[in-house]
């Protein structure tokens, strides 16, 4: 051993000045997705962290520019697919407003408990995730039950689950049926002592506070230099909210809170998350409410008369001819869409998701881009993981709901 010893011949110093580079990801289990981090470590501190962003790349922006519109929704689903139904809604009414439709009221109500229970499923996967990456199993195995009836509530809907594609450009594809509003009743009349309970087990634990608080905090000034939205920049202290700012599918009727933090960590991350879960169910709750007052046809009605872009029923295709040719001419793609240029955003899972759509009047849209908030978020992942251990930065990666699909483009 001695001699081996005296066979290492290293310059003066430099045990001291040595550090690992550690590739978390791309297929690390803890990074949620496929994208990758080469991190520089001093013992287990990190001393650099280089975030490849875009590590994965399926073209969705360009695939969409050869896509008539309805062919579009299946795309968005694959951004963040925690919370597909939100991205679905998103480019429905950014191809409305470019088309120039006015949904019924009884579109916008249901639309906002399909988002809304879209968002609890996905801040319920996004807090629980924290819990198992600080060493806590129990809180994530005991909420996923309730991920499963929203599911249960999407296919009701529209038959599918993770990836919906639900609703159409002017509302949906088919009413709610009976089944589905009776599950929403079951969700909402449970999951609050569920939710209350999965808080008692994290909020005031010493284990998971001294795990999350102070770790990866960012500033709202830098937040906002970074372009944060949504949770991650509310955790900041900072109250913007799309729902409220720009108000969309008639949020403009509803009460709610908007929960902030102030130091932007993990911790309060977290905080937020859960306390725009309790603001979901309120909504939901005055939703609810507001489609039972609804009298007349507008309280069956679930899809506006744009003939040009919603497919007619089936049945109505076999059988009348009017049907067929609009069927035809809208799977076909043969429609030409009005010229324009718009933005349209919406309050999704982790922020501001938006469209940013140029028509030249053709049938398919001459450019579009997706704005992803996780792609603005995971470019501030060096600054906040750097100084941290190495065990910090799973949780920074997971209190920031890092989704790898919205990484794309």
């Amino acid at each position: 051993m001695s001699d081996i010893h005296q066979n290492i011949n290293l310059p003066a110093g430099s045990i001291e000045k040595q550090t690992t580079t550690l590739n978390l990801g791309p297929t690390h289990p803890a990074t949620h997705g496929v994208f990758q981090n080469i991190i520089e470590l001093d013992g287990e501190k990190i001393v650099k962290a280089d975030a490849t962003v875009g590590y994965i790349h399926r073209a969705f922006e360009k695939i969409a520019e050869r896509r008539p519109l309805y062919q579009i929704t299946p795309l968005t689903d694959r951004l963040n697919y925690c919370s597909a139904p939100l991205n679905n809604m998103g480019w429905h009414l950014t191809c409305e407003k470019l088309l120039g439709v006015k949904t019924p009221k009884r579109v916008d109500y249901l639309r906002i408990i399909v988002m809304e229970l879209a968002r609890i499923a996905d801040h319920l996967i996004c807090s629980s995730i924290m819990g198992v990456d600080a060493g806590a199993y129990t809180g994530f195995l005991y909420v996923m039950q309730y991920r499963e009836l929203i599911y249960e509530i999407y296919e009701e809907i529209c038959g599918s689950r993770l990836t919906t594609n639900m609703g159409r450009i002017g509302g949906f594809e088919r009413d709610f049926n009976d089944t589905a509003f009776q599950k929403i009743e079951k969700f909402l009349k449970e999951y609050p002592a569920v939710l209350k309970e999965f808080e008692n087990l994290f909020t005031r634990n010493r284990i998971f506070m001294e795990r999350t608080m102070g770790v990866g905090a960012i500033s709202a000034e830098r937040a906002l230099n970074y372009g944060f939205t949504g949770p991650n920049l509310r955790a900041a202290g900072v109250d913007y909210d799309v729902r409220v700012t720009a108000p969309y599918s008639s949020y403009e009727e509803f009460d709610f809170d908007i929960p902030v933090g102030s130091t932007g960590d993990c911790y309060d991350r977290f905080q937020v998350r859960n306390g725009e879960m309790w603001q979901s169910l309120r909504i939901i709750e005055q939703a609810m409410q507001k489609l039972n007052n609804l009298k007349g046809e507008e309280a069956t009605v679930y899809h506006a008369d744009i003939p040009e872009y919603y497919l007619p029923k089936k049945k109505d295709v076999y059988t009348k001819m009017e049907a067929l040719i609009w069927h035809f001419k809208i799977i076909m793609g043969e429609i030409d869409m009005p010229k324009g240029e718009l933005y349209h955003s919406i309050e999704a899972g982790n922020g501001e998701l938006g469209y940013y759509f140029i028509s030249d009047g053709g049938r398919s849209p001459y450019r579009l881009h997706f704005r992803r908030p996780c792609f603005i978020y995971y470019q501030a992942f060096e600054e906040l993981v750097k100084d941290g251990m190495l065990s910090d930065a799973i949780l920074v990666m997971s209190s920031l709901n890092l989704i790898a699909g919205e990484m794309d483009a």
